[in-house]
This record gives C-alpha cells, structure tokens and sequence, in this order.
C-alpha cells in the first residue's frame, strides 16, 4: 500500500482507541471499497455499517455527536454526500449558530474523491466539491487532504478542534 493509505489507516487506529468515538458508514464494517480497507484493524464493536441512506446517516452522526459522542461518518464518494446536503449545510453547519452555541457537536466526516484512473467510475463518483462545499459552510472545517504528510496531523487535529470537520481523501492516491 502507498503512504497515503498508511497515514489514513494510522489516523483511523489512533481516532479508534479515543473511548467516545464510532465509525459508521457504508463499508465501514464489511469489504466494499477503500473505507473498510483503512478501518480493517478498528475493532468492529467500534463499527456500524449502514444501508446507503446518506441523508439519515449525517442526521444520525449529527445526533450521537451532540450527544456526546464523536462519530466519524465514512462516505464513500464525495458525490454521495450530495444526497446529505440538507443535514451538512442546514443542520450541521448551522446548528452552532442557531444554539447561541449551547450545542457545539464535534465529530468528523470522511469523503472520498473516486479515482479516474487505472478505472474511471464515472461522474456519478469521481467528482471534487472542496471548493462548492467550502463556499456553502460557515462553521465547518474543510480539511483537502491532498499531501499525504499532513494526513496524520490534520485527523488528530480534527478530533481535538471541538467542530465538525470535512475530510477530504483522494482514492486515486492510495
């Protein structure tokens, strides 16, 4: 595997042995694409693998969030967060501001930027949105993680930043 998949994988066992986190997601607990390949030596009990129900997926991670918990929730493609939009931009991103912020939920999303190559997957998952998402949030951090030395440090830096932070990988540089 690249550096790149090392650093992911290493800032995936480092947020798993934080006692109030939980990964949930598509392939987070059974094969399926490159998520579950960073998460293969998290325990599953720190797991939940979920239908494709974007939307309710973010809603429920925003939820354990204010709860207490830091949920870090696995999309697959970055195209796939589009169908969260509502949850990301109206409820998440805002949910600061519209508490006076009595709720200050911290936890992290993942998403992924489908490969082009050596298989293109189509525009349905290949596309990037850094700069269309960042444009829609105001208490969000975007994190473009294009260079596979800030990895590390930019995971272990969102768990400690008490936000919601945006994870930005790049499958075709694993």
């Amino acid at each position: 595997m690249s550096k790149y998949f090392n650093e992911v994988e290493k800032s995936m066992n480092f947020l798993s042995l934080k006692s109030n986190t939980i990964f949930l997601g598509q392939s987070v607990k059974y094969p399926g694409n490159l998520i579950y390949k960073t998460l293969t030596k998290v325990k599953g009990t720190k797991k939940i693998e979920l239908p494709v129900f974007e939307e309710v997926q973010l809603g429920m991670s925003l939820g354990m969030a204010m709860d207490g918990m830091f949920p870090i929730t696995c999309f697959p493609r970055f195209d796939f967060l589009l169908c969260a939009m509502n949850q990301l931009v109206n409820h998440a991103d805002k949910i600061k501001i519209i508490t006076n912020n009595q709720y200050c939920p911290s936890m992290i999303i993942r998403v992924l930027v489908g490969a082009k190559k050596p298989l293109n997957g189509g525009e349905q998952h290949t596309q990037n949105y850094v700069n269309e998402i960042k444009n829609m949030l105001k208490t969000i951090k975007v994190w473009d993680l294009k260079d596979e030395k800030n990895i590390f440090l930019s995971y272990k830096n969102a768990f400690k930043n008490k936000q919601i932070n945006l994870m930005v990988e790049y499958s075709q540089l694993y």
